[in-house]
């Protein structure tokens, strides 16, 4: 039985990245606002399962979108596997709704930190399905998470 299990070691470094990014916006939703000079860029892919947008963005993006957390965003929620955030597009008030499966990069400028991450793919032989979580919005139900993965280099966004 042993012999049966494969250890993908780049899936579970997706996946603790994706926790990074968890970890920093459920402080800045403890907080209320990002903390000091901090900003966020979110790209996701828009078509992804359990995304959730305003058919207009929808169409505006129709692969991948960047949102950008810093001053103008209310009502951030943040669950295990997802988060949701009400912007403001031409005026327009807008809740989205974004899995951490549908990230494509993270980044905060002001400490220059980046993390780019891989398309989904199928669970790997072995790795464990994590136990589905209740959302803390009303958002899509989703279901656990069959992502795969790529090592992130961090030394290329390091000062050099």
């Amino acid at each position: 039985m042993a012999e049966d299990v494969e250890l993908d070691y780049e899936y579970y470094t997706q996946r603790a990245l994706k926790r990074v990014v968890r970890d920093v916006l459920q402080i800045t939703a403890e907080l209320g606002a990002t903390p000091g000079d901090h900003h966020f860029y979110i790209e996701f892919e828009t078509r992804a399962f359990g995304v959730s947008i305003p058919e207009t963005l929808r169409e505006q993006y129709p692969d991948r979108m960047t949102i950008v957390l810093q001053h103008q965003f209310d009502n951030l929620v943040v669950s295990e596997e997802n988060f949701a955030v009400t912007l403001r597009f031409k005026g327009a008030e807008a809740r989205l709704i974004i899995p951490f499966e549908a990230l494509v990069s993270f980044a905060d400028p002001s400490v220059e930190f980046g993390l780019r991450f891989s398309p989904p793919a199928p669970t790997p032989r072995g790795a464990p399905e994590p136990p589905p979580a209740e959302a803390k919005d009303a958002s899509p139900s989703t279901e656990p998470s069959k992502d795969g993965a790529d090592v992130v280099r961090l030394d290329a966004f390091r000062k050099k």
